[in-house]
C-alpha cells in the first residue's frame, strides 16, 4: 500500500485516484519548497494529463484541512495556499509582486512572543507570523 493510500486511510478518507493524485501533488510541492494554491493543484493536474475538476480539487483539499492533512493559509495577497501538515511550527515571508511564499522559522522571534505574551499574565497557544515584502529596487 502506497503512503499516500495509507495517509488518506489514517485520515479516514477513502482511497480515490482524485485525492492520491492531489497529495502527491502536494507532497511534491513540500519537496520543491512550494505552496499551492487550488488553482495551482488544478493546472498542475490539468498538465499531468489528470481529469479532475476544479471543484473537485476545492472539496478534496477542504477535506484534507479538515482530516488534519493539510493547513490553508489565507495571505492578505488575497489567495490561500496549502501545505502538508508537519505538524512543525513555521512563519512565512510573502512577496506582494510575485505571490512567492518562503518558509522560516526563527528562535529569537519565537521567544520574544513567547516573553511579550507571558509578561501580561497569558500562556501562547498560536500565533501566525507572515511578513509581507517586495523586492528591493535599485
Amino acid at each position: 500500500m502506497s503512503i499516500e493510500n495509507q495517509e488518506l486511510r489514517k485520515a479516514g478518507l477513502k482511497v480515490t485516484l482524485p485525492r492520491v493524485k492531489i497529495l502527491q501533488l502536494l507532497e511534491q510541492a513540500e519537496t520543491e519548497n512550494q505552496h499551492f494554491s487550488a488553482e495551482d493543484v488544478y493546472r498542475a493536474l490539468m498538465e499531468s494529463g489528470e481529469d479532475v475538476g476544479l471543484a473537485t480539487v476545492y472539496r478534496v483539499l477542504t477535506q484534507f484541512e479538515a482530516a488534519g492533512l493539510v493547513t490553508r493559509h489565507n495571505f492578505e495577497t488575497g489567495h490561500s495556499v496549502f501545505e502538508l501538515e508537519k505538524g512543525d511550527h513555521h512563519d512565512h515571508i510573502v512577496c506582494m509582486e510575485t505571490g512567492d511564499v518562503i518558509e522560516f522559522f526563527d528562535e529569537v522571534i519565537e521567544s520574544r512572543q513567547r516573553q511579550l505574551v507571558a509578561e501580561r499574565g497569558y500562556e501562547l497557544v498560536d500565533h501566525s507570523l507572515v511578513l509581507y515584502v517586495r523586492p528591493k529596487k535599485g
